[in-house]
């Protein structure tokens, strides 16, 4: 064998080494937003889950207000079924887009609830309401806390795709797309978790 074939055959398994390398980075990335994605997905179903039972005890006091509780339902539902979508492709931007859009929807149904609860001095007062209302307020800041963490490992991913080498192999292997960060219309919101608060 000469030198010049083993210099060849070095290069070659260099390269491949940096595709293994490349590749392997590029899951490792990958799977760390999709795994901050779940953290997300479990907060929100944890707030999911504390509506209907604010719902329930606002019911009681909220006879004349029925057009805003099904709104809250409605912007519930819609939210749930956005984010099982964005479940199956987190990062991917149509689901982001639809998750943002449902969370919007269920972020002005809650305010409009709040402003409702406010005229209700009762409501404010019970014991029921004043637990749940803290129970939202802790999910709240957990949530924001999971979006971070979640769009930190989605930008880490997207600098790493986008830099060379990596970007010349991303496609060959499936990665040729950005992963979109989750947002809303507000940009304070991002910023900071709603404000729910019912007392």
């Amino acid at each position: 064998m000469s030198i010049s074939t083993i210099v060849t055959l070095a290069i070659i398994a260099l390269l491949i080494f940096a595709v293994i390398a490349i590749y392997n980075r590029l899951v490792t990335l990958r799977n760390r937003f999709q795994n901050a994605f779940a953290q997300i997905e479990v907060q929100l179903k944890r707030r999911y889950d504390l509506i209907p039972n604010l719902v329930e005890v606002a019911k009681g006091y909220l006879k004349h207000e029925r057009e805003t509780l099904e709104a809250v339902i409605q912007a519930r539902n819609q939210a749930v079924a956005a984010l099982q979508t964005a479940a199956k492709d987190p990062g991917a931007a149509s689901a982001m887009q639809q998750l943002q859009g449902g969370e919007n929807m269920l972020a002005s149904a809650l305010g409009r609830l709040n402003m409702v609860v406010e005229q209700y001095p009762d409501l404010k007062a019970n014991q029921n309401m004043a637990q749940l209302s803290e129970e939202m307020t802790s999910t709240e800041n957990r949530i924001a806390f999971a979006r971070q963490a979640f769009n930190d490992s989605v930008m880490a991913f997207n600098s790493y795709r986008q830099s060379f080498p990596p970007v010349v192999i991303a496609g060959m292997f499936g990665f040729g797309q950005d992963a979109t960060l989750l947002q809303f219309e507000d940009a304070a919101a991002i910023q900071q978790a709603p404000q729910v608060s019912f007392q």
